[in-house]
């Protein structure tokens, strides 16, 4: 039996022990251009055989197996943790307002759970209830609280219908569910079995109301008006609710597009102290694209539901597999945001990014991602972002080189070194740590401040067509330091991990992270690969991306959409003027009241 097939069927332990010994003993014994291809024929992404059996290929369910044991899922072609939790909420209330069961709904400190409120009394009822609609309908039932008692003396339930894609890569499933408290009344007074983020005792005559979905969690669009009931006190957001508006934005590019390539043929000629200048500055692979910005999307799409809207910018390039058209998506292009500043055409990242703050109808708030940059599991807008508005930054461990600048410098050192000698000159501070390569959290006012108050810097990084030695980095540090010194940004925590594509590590890296799925965010990363490698590289990414994000997102012509879009239009106005700030437009979207008999469901697209 081939290796890599025993390897597919050992224990993940077992086979990431092997695969360990593999990279330390056998791989330094392999031609390093082949090293990569050998790690990634012996590391399997897909599922193995054992995580695939079902009753036939085109079986409703599957059995699935998961770190807690095996679970009975429904097989989907199209779908998303909004969509499976609405679908389990939904159903919960549908089933308690068919029996006549009072509830109301109520927030949770997880992010990913919903929960409603009954009382006390009704526990047997509801019990019965929620057998009735999980046995025999792959629907899970759980205790929450005490985690050891059984299911009549609980005092929290939870419910659930997992669903997975067909090849059982991606489980959207317990985490997802619904959770029945069950709260007991006395003196005039509802108090619940645990606490959460608003109220667990109110008064018994505390008013029913609606409110719709963001109200009760940032999990969630927040242009979805589908509305529940609940009690007024639930209504009203804590201090540490997050509402403001946060955008997303992209930059791309289609370095095989031959009229692009033509247009850097001409730029290059023009430039010639690209001749002195590291290599890096213009290399074929900071322009490759293979497919990573659809599958950034795909995650953006499942694990932050609460962005407002997304701005692709892009050099009049557009995917083909992009739906331009859809509500929640703007490609922006180059001349847009540079007018009649900087030298256009521009084959420079970072005088790209010198100019993102005046893209028209950007949210003062946003997140810059480069398209090798994803999130990795469900996170809420507070770990970018605090209450107040102000940035978080994510220190890397590694430190700017301190040695003076050279013009053979790569390109990220040499903005680095600018940009600390901006901040030593206007703080009396030394700039010492990079920053990890994570969404930036970004203020349009702040890169609005710094284009203003180090015009000379910023006008000239807009002004090189490829990345100069006198470059800074805008967005991706100087910003970040800027906003901190000036009060406006503060330190955060992401679970995060870098991984460079050409290294023969890489592959164990990602059939790790495909086991696991434990972090933020992650960056997949090439920054010189010859053809050989790349091709590699390629087929890596080929297996990798799908495997971890199996859905398809509204974004993509080819994804079914699961809903009508609940995203408007954006008013996208002028252009940011130096030293304004924008905010997206408040937007009135009908209500559709849920928790009646008649009320019907909506799920989030």
């Amino acid at each position: 039996m081939p290796l890599r097939r025993i390897l597919r069927l050992a224990p993940w332990e077992v086979r990431s022990r092997i695969l360990k010994s593999v990279q330390r003993r056998v791989l330094p014994h392999v031609a390093e251009a082949q090293r990569l291809g050998v790690a990634r024929r012996l590391v399997s992404l897909d599922p193995p055989p054992r995580l695939s059996l079902m009753r036939g290929a085109d079986a409703p369910t599957m059995r699935v197996r998961t770190a807690r044991g095996w679970v009975t899922a429904r097989r989907e072609t199209a779908a998303s943790p909004t969509g499976v939790r609405r679908e389990n909420l939904d159903r919960v209330v549908a089933a308690l307002d068919e029996a006549g069961v009072d509830w109301f709904r109520i927030p949770t400190k997880a992010l990913r759970t919903t929960a409603v409120a009954v009382r006390a009394a009704d526990r047997p009822a509801v019990l019965r209830l929620l057998r009735g609609i999980t046995e025999g309908h792959a629907g899970m039932l759980d205790v929450v609280k005490p985690r050891r008692a059984k299911p009549g003396a609980a005092a929290i339930l939870k419910v659930c219908w997992p669903v997975t894609d067909p090849r059982g890569r991606l489980l959207l499933g317990p985490d997802l569910g619904c959770e029945i408290e069950f709260w007991t009344e006395r003196d005039g007074v509802l108090t619940g079995p645990r606490g959460n983020p608003i109220a667990d005792v109110i008064p018994l005559d505390e008013p029913v109301v609606t409110a719709p979905e963001p109200a009760f969690g940032p999990f969630s669009s927040p242009h979805d008006r589908t509305a529940y009931r609940t009690r007024q006190i639930f209504t009203l957001p804590s201090p540490d609710r997050i509402d403001f508006p946060i955008d997303v934005v992209y930059t791309w590019v289609d370095g095989g597009d031959p009229q692009w390539r033509a247009r850097k043929a001409a730029a290059l000629a023009e430039n010639a102290w690209l001749d002195e200048a590291s290599r890096l500055a213009s290399n074929d692979s900071r322009y490759t694209s293979r497919d990573e910005l659809r599958y950034s999307l795909r995650a953006l799409h499942c694990f932050a539901p609460w962005v407002n809207h997304v701005y692709l910018v892009t050099d009049d390039q557009v995917p083909d597999w992009l739906d331009a058209g859809y509500p929640g998506l703007t490609v922006v292009s180059h001349r847009e945001i540079f007018g009649d500043t900087g030298r256009l055409p521009t084959f420079n990242s970072q005088a790209i990014e010198s100019r993102l703050h005046r893209i028209p109808g950007l949210s003062e708030h946003f997140l810059y991602l480069n398209d090798d940059v994803f999130l990795g599991r469900p996170v809420s807008p507070d770990m970018f972002f605090t209450p107040g508005g102000l940035t978080r930054f994510f220190f890397s461990s590694a430190q700017v080189d301190s040695a003076p600048r050279r013009p053979d410098d790569p390109p990220a050192d040499s903005a680095g070194k600018n940009n600390r000698e901006l901040i030593r000159e206007t703080f009396g501070r030394v700039l010492t740590r990079k920053m990890m390569h994570t969404p930036h959290p970004s203020r349009r006012g702040v890169i609005a401040e710094i284009e203003q108050r180090f015009a000379e810097h910023v006008d000239a990084t807009a002004g090189h067509q490829f990345r100069h030695p006198d470059d800074i980095s805008l967005l991706s540090s100087l910003q970040q330091y800027y906003a901190y010194l000036t009060g406006r940004a503060v330190p955060g925590t992401i679970a995060y991990a870098y991984a460079d594509l050409a290294n023969p590590a890489t592959p164990l890296k990602l059939a790790g992270l495909l086991r696991h799925r434990n972090l933020d965010a992650f960056c997949l990363n090439d920054t010189d690969s010859n053809e050989a490698v790349a091709a590699e590289q390629a087929a890596l990414l080929d297996e990798f991306l799908p495997a971890y994000l199996p859905f398809a997102s509204p974004y993509e012509l080819t994804g079914a959409r699961l809903a009508p879009p609940l995203l408007p239009q954006v008013d996208r106005g002028p252009a940011l003027a130096p030293g304004a700030t924008g905010k997206a437009p408040e937007v009135a979207v009908p209500v559709q009241p849920h928790g009646g008999p008649a009320a019907t469901n909506s799920p989030v697209a």
